[in-house]
């Protein structure tokens, strides 16, 4: 499963105290960079495994809402991925968001050719 630490740390960010329960709190951390610590707070919304996953991305003042859905399909999975909640004065951080998730979706890629 993607959700896995070890896989996580592969293709989004390194996870610590990740518990599927909704309400649990967990963290993503890297190294940090100008203008962020590296680090993600996050509470788990919801975890309909292996269907959904949905939690709240929390960096400095900026709250969001990370959602993976997966559907079956007649050839395999498709995945689909919702970052909402950014606010009109936050299209910088959207456009970071989007610049990160399009980086990590071809690490996931690569990820899913090794371990399928």
């Amino acid at each position: 499963t993607l959700v896995e630490p070890e896989l996580l740390e592969q293709w989004l960010l390194p996870v610590f105290d990740l518990r599927l329960e909704a309400g649990a709190d967990f963290t993503f951390r890297r190294e940090p960079m100008p203008e962020w610590d590296g680090v993600v707070h996050c509470r788990l919304l919801e975890c309909d495994e292996p269907r959904k996953l949905s939690y709240a991305w929390v960096v400095g003042d900026m709250q969001t809402v990370v959602t993976f859905t997966l559907e079956p399909t007649p050839s395999g999975t498709r995945m689909a991925l919702v970052h909402s909640g950014f606010r009109e004065d936050q299209k910088r951080n959207w456009g970071g968001a989007r610049y990160g998730w399009k980086m990590m979706a071809e690490k996931l890629v690569a990820l899913l050719g090794r371990v399928a």
